[in-house]
């Protein structure tokens, strides 16, 4: 977008006239209750944002130390446990713990090799050629935060290393054309074409989301081709997740605990997760987690 084109929040004004940064404090800012009546998306305020950052803070910090603590020989309902203390040190709660029907068991979600989200924490110990997704969301003062990371243990196959790299670089090739003005569709767009073109598949049972002052809000994120026109404007923060197969796409939810989703062919799935927010000229990471 050119200083000189209409402004993306529909004023019909230049960008340079309206929402260019450090443009004049008496710019229009009624897309926020636009976006709330039309689509039920939350734009979040200076204050409301600085309670997400922090929140996102938390978790990628308890993230990063969880994903340390995985090696051959230890269990994910270790993870879990570690996780809890931490959140409690932190000051923090854990968000899946109890969440939706029936309620999630556990603190945090481990997906291990077929996988793809929302795995739970048991008493099998890790091998060497297993990758697990650690999922954490924590609550911290009413806010939330929420980011994964995959994690590979010992000498892994060629196919779950293909998978966790393709699903980090979709992740940031679509963060990087973020900024006000671009449609939602471009994100899946833009994950989709580079998961096909390494010869993956990614998953359309689950998308990204709004967060923040909830767990889940609008909008949706799908990470595959989508014709989703909602534009994005500043203040709107949500995730991106891309879960990539090396199969196919589809995927199978256990019949007995109702939250584990597997590949079909039960080949490999990765995800990497990050929060984001748009702001006036581009993006910022709220879960600044760093890829070991």
């Amino acid at each position: 977008m050119g200083r000189n084109d209409n402004c993306w929040c529909g004023s019909e004004k230049k960008w340079k006239k309206c929402h260019f940064p450090q443009t004049n404090p008496n710019a229009p800012k009624n897309y926020k209750h636009d976006y709330l009546r039309k689509y039920n998306i939350l734009i979040k305020d200076e204050n409301e944002i600085q309670g997400i950052r922090l929140a996102g803070q938390i978790a990628s910090t308890i993230l990063d130390e969880v994903c340390a603590m995985a090696k051959s020989g230890v269990t994910t309902l270790e993870l879990n446990a570690f996780a809890e203390q931490r959140h409690k040190e932190l000051g923090a709660v854990p968000a899946p713990l109890g969440y939706g029907h029936p309620p999630f068991p556990k603190s945090i979600c481990t997906s291990l090799n077929d996988v793809i989200c929302h795995g739970i924490p048991d008493d099998k110990p890790l091998k060497d050629g297993d990758i697990l997704n650690i999922d954490v969301t924590a609550i911290y003062k009413g806010y939330y935060g929420d980011c994964s990371q995959m994690v590979a243990i010992g000498q892994i196959s060629d196919e779950k290393k293909l998978v966790i790299d393709v699903s980090y670089d979709c992740l940031m090739k679509a963060i990087a054309i973020l900024k006000p003005g671009i449609p939602v569709s471009e994100i899946g767009q833009v994950i989709e074409d580079y998961a096909t073109l390494k010869g993956c598949s990614v998953v359309n049972q689950f998308v990204g989301h709004g967060v923040g002052i909830n767990f889940h809000e609008g909008p949706q994120i799908p990470h595959n081709r989508n014709n989703n026109p909602i534009l994005l404007v500043p203040g709107m923060t949500f995730t991106i997740e891309p879960m990539i197969n090396a199969g196919v796409r589809d995927a199978v939810i256990d019949t007995q605990d109702q939250w584990t989703a597997r590949t079909k062919d039960g080949r490999a799935s990765a995800q990497w997760e990050h929060t984001l927010l748009i702001t006036e000229n581009g993006y910022e990471i709220l879960t600044p987690w760093k890829r070991k």
